[in-house]
């Protein structure tokens, strides 16, 4: 196994910061990417014109690819969703635009905050059903109130306190029951609602500088099983105002979702993918083995469709950490991150068998497994990071989390009370994960750019930190690649980028990987690069083995092959730490020393930080709390690349 640990001086982490922070590091550490995820680049092009001598001495002329990673938020709801209006929320899609791009807002609860840097893509994506829809009862919309049942819900809310708790259950309630007053779900009230959100995503779009991807939510949650979806849009308002968001009150079947997709694509010509929402209270329904609308097992015509429409995951949010599970992992002393699982919103509870068809890393190993009858791996997704806040406020950072709804923005009490009782569980707020964001590595800054990243899943996610993280596969990476300033071009050179694909192997070959990672300038130092393999074995069953590749502080594996951990700096009563333990940059080629040509298989990166300040030693800082027994101090931030996978031919 090659090793190659980069660390750097202080002095070196401070000249780093100031570069990352004006996005030259990233060109001259991190430096290419690409259009098309294929090995195609040419450094040094020849050139057509006669008067143009090649090949040139700068190793940049030509370059024609990505060179920066840009960050952003996918899943955000406002006052127009009506579960987040619901909790509290008074702020709408104009101050989310304006926050994400880095201005100081208020808060639903007068707070006034801003974020440590900007984001540079926000998706507003409120659920479709209903949208508006709560907002306007509590503005008393006379229309709206001709409606017995909606007139006795405004009553309610209007005299505060338990009642208008009661009355926002019962709100809730009748939506995911599918009780819902059908003027409420009514296309003449649907549309304007629409148009004014398309309108203000216009307003904020700025190409090359902030981008307003358009997107909804899909809120299928029958039965109290969590499967939602975000629909994301390549276009602008003139054609997404073509055809009114799909909603649960059309299907709450997701093939159903997918027919519609296509109908928006067949009637303007535009583009749509959908991001499956983490799959933690989908009740084992997020990736099944059998249909969950028939009840037979998936078919072919289901793979395709799945994967076409929804090449990308949500592997984490606010509601907890999807990639990996304790009990699915029992050896991968990192698998219990953010876990998020004791109950489902509905009556069911959770069973340990649920378990295998919610977590990312089981369901790409899955579709290893379903692609060898079907032909086609519907599974094959690429990973981000996103919120899924219900503040209006994109924020993923942990000294500066504003919660998942409005009530949960920072208080006092919060660190110390209950987010839910669930018949004997209780669910506390420190079991909400201050995350994620998700990173896209395109070529510029519009929303052509980002969604065509997302759709050859160049993308990869994490807990909030903005680590710049790259991860290249091919069959010809030397340990000198490793220690060169520009790991991107000789990554797109040599081989596949992260969400891209290796062929049949080279005769008496074994794949390689070339991978980087520079730590956020803001966060916490780097405590290890990992490769995560899944595969199928002789026997067809599901493996899985996680790496470690490249560390920091010159540790040395234990004779069980574990390495030691990286420390703890962390000081909880100040709510600090310092970054003398750990490396500023971790850089390395790694080869597969268990590789079978006959055998598919799936690689992904992971890299965590050392230990940081979880929120609610913030909290505690902040309020002067002393945090129950239970609540979480520090943690290790980490950043999930989309996979990388093998298919040897038939």
């Amino acid at each position: 196994m090659n090793r190659v640990n980069s660390s750097i001086s202080n002095a070196a982490v401070c000249a780093l910061t100031l570069v990352v922070a004006a996005n030259s590091a990233v060109a001259e550490i991190a430096a290419t990417g690409v259009v098309q995820n294929t090995a195609q680049t040419v450094l040094q092009p020849q050139s057509t014109d006669p008067q143009v001598k090649a090949p040139v001495y700068s190793p940049y002329a030509g370059r024609n690819f990505p060179t920066q990673v840009l960050w952003g938020d996918t899943h955000l709801h406002t006052n127009l969703s009506l579960d987040a209006r619901a909790g509290g929320v008074t702020l709408g899609p104009e101050a989310a635009y304006r926050f994400a791009r880095g201005e100081e807002v208020t808060s639903s609860h007068g707070e006034r905050v801003k974020l440590l840097r900007p984001l540079d893509f926000l998706v507003v994506s409120d659920h479709s059903d209903a949208m508006g829809g709560m907002d306007q009862i509590f503005k008393g919309n006379p229309v709206l109130l001709k409606d017995p049942t909606i007139n006795s819900w405004y009553q309610k809310l209007m005299q505060g306190g338990a009642v208008a708790k009661g009355a926002v259950v019962e709100v809730v309630q009748a939506f995911t029951t599918g009780k819902a007053p059908k003027i409420m779900l009514a296309p003449d009230f649907a549309r304007p609602v629409w148009e004014q959100y398309l309108d203000t995503a216009e307003q904020f779009n700025d190409p090359g500088r902030f981008t307003a991807l358009i997107g909804y939510e899909w809120t299928s949650t029958t039965g109290g099983n969590n499967l939602h979806r975000n629909v994301l849009y390549r276009d602008g308002a003139d054609k997404a105002r073509q055809a009114l968001p799909f909603t649960v009150a059309d299907s709450d079947n997701p093939e159903d979702l997918w027919n519609w997709m296509a109908g928006y694509e067949d009637q303007t010509q535009g583009q749509v993918i959908a991001l499956a929402h983490n799959g933690n209270l989908s009740n084992g329904l997020m990736f099944p083995e059998v249909n969950p609308a028939t009840g037979k097992p998936l078919t072919r015509d289901y793979a395709i469709n799945r994967i076409r429409w929804e090449p990308l995951y949500e592997v984490t949010q606010i509601k907890g950490d999807g990639e990996a599970h304790s009990m699915l992992s029992p050896d991968d002393e990192f698998a219990d991150y953010g876990t998020w699982d004791w109950s489902n919103l509905g009556p069911v509870k959770k069973q340990p068998q649920m378990l295998q068809y919610e977590y990312g890393r089981q369901a790409l190993k899955l579709g290893l497994k379903l692609e060898q009858t079907l032909g086609i791996n519907p599974y094959k997704f690429g990973m981000i990071g996103s919120t899924d806040a219900h503040t209006g406020l994109a924020t993923a950072e942990e000294g500066s989390f504003f919660g998942k709804i409005s009530y949960t923005e920072p208080n006092a009490n919060r660190a110390n009370s209950a987010l839910a009782v669930f018949g004997d569980v209780t669910w506390m707020n420190w079991s909400q994960v201050a995350s994620g964001y998700a990173a896209v590595w395109a070529k510029e800054n519009t929303r052509e750019a980002i969604f065509d990243a997302m759709k050859r899943k160049e993308v990869y996610a994490t807990t909030g930190p903005r680590m710049t993280v790259w991860f290249f596969g091919g069959w010809d990476f030397q340990a000198n690649d490793a220690l060169q300033r520009t790991p991107g071009a000789i990554g797109y050179s040599k081989g596949v980028s992260m969400g891209g694909d290796l062929s049949q192997a080279p005769a008496g070959k074994s794949p390689s990987f070339l991978v980087t990672a520079l730590k956020d300038p803001y966060g916490g130092n780097l405590d290890r690069v990992q490769i995560v393999k899944g595969w199928l074995d002789a026997q067809g069953e599901m493996r899985e083995q996680v790496y470690d590749v490249v560390w920091s502080d010159q540790r040395k594996p234990g004779a069980d092959g574990k390495l030691p951990a990286v420390g703890n700096t962390v000081d909880q009563a100040n709510a600090t730490w310092t970054n003398d333990i750990g490396a500023s940059e971790l850089m390395t080629t790694w080869q597969d020393p268990d590789f079978n040509a006959d055998q598919s298989a799936f690689y992904y990166a992971r890299v965590l930080e050392i230990p940081t300040p979880h929120w609610t030693a913030y909290d505690a800082k902040r309020f002067g709390l002393v945090l129950k027994e239970g609540a979480p101090k520090s943690n290790q931030e980490r950043a999930y690349t989309s996979p990388i996978w093998y298919t040897p031919e038939k």
